[in-house]
């Protein structure tokens, strides 16, 4: 059986990923293409435990070697029990967030380093990297208008932070995907969410 592809949609927040995750999915379906959709962290039972105490507001929350550490461990988990057996059944996994978001957050806005991200993810993960990742990038204001109309006043911990944290992972993604270019799609998200999807679909062309 052939193996399935693997595309993650990477953001900040209010990018719209989600949505064009489950577009996406929706329009691979309709061709015959079976999807796995899943989100990270999270995915499984494990992972979505660990989702709960990394993104609830109580307590004091998590220094950033303890946040990166956490995010690794629900990574593993949700690739050794449903993105790996996804991939050998032949389906195409469509994650909503992986590796490359703890890149931008807890390595380049977090401070922690890429090397340390990186090989975190070797130990945990086998290195696993995506097919594509697809990295939507919207305007600040847009993508703050997005986020106050899906979260409100009810931001999880890392959602909520401050402008500037959000800058910072802004652009540690973009300097991701100017020194991988190859790994990386880059949409803009700024547009419809039509468009936005016709855009998508015209990058994973190269992958069909």
């Amino acid at each position: 059986m052939t193996r399935g592809k693997f595309i993650a949609f990477e953001g900040g927040e209010g990018a719209g990923k989600s949505t064009q995750a489950r577009l996406l999915a929706q329009a691979l379906e309709a061709r015959g293409i079976a999807c796995e959709i899943t989100r990270e962290p999270g995915g499984t039972p494990g992972a979505e435990a660990i989702r709960a105490l990394l993104l609830g507001t109580a307590g004091d929350g998590w220094h950033p070697r303890a946040e990166a550490l956490l995010f690794a461990a629900a990574r593993s988990d949700h690739v050794e029990r449903r993105i790996l057996p996804a991939l050998e059944a032949g389906k195409w996994v469509i994650c909503d967030r992986f590796v490359d978001s703890s890149r931008a957050y807890q390595g380049g806005a977090g401070g922690l380093g890429d090397a340390d991200i990186m090989a975190l993810h070797q130990v945990g993960s086998c290195g696993l990297l995506p097919d594509m990742a697809i990295l939507i990038e919207v305007s600040p204001a847009i993508a703050a208008a997005r986020a106050a109309a899906r979260d409100g006043d009810a931001a999880d911990r890392i959602g909520g932070r401050g402008e500037a944290y959000h800058a910072r992972v802004a652009a540690a993604f973009a300097r991701l995907a100017e020194q991988q270019p190859m790994r990386f799609a880059r949409i803009d998200g700024n547009a419809s969410q039509e468009l936005v999807s016709q855009a998508v679909l015209a990058a994973i062309g190269s992958l069909r």
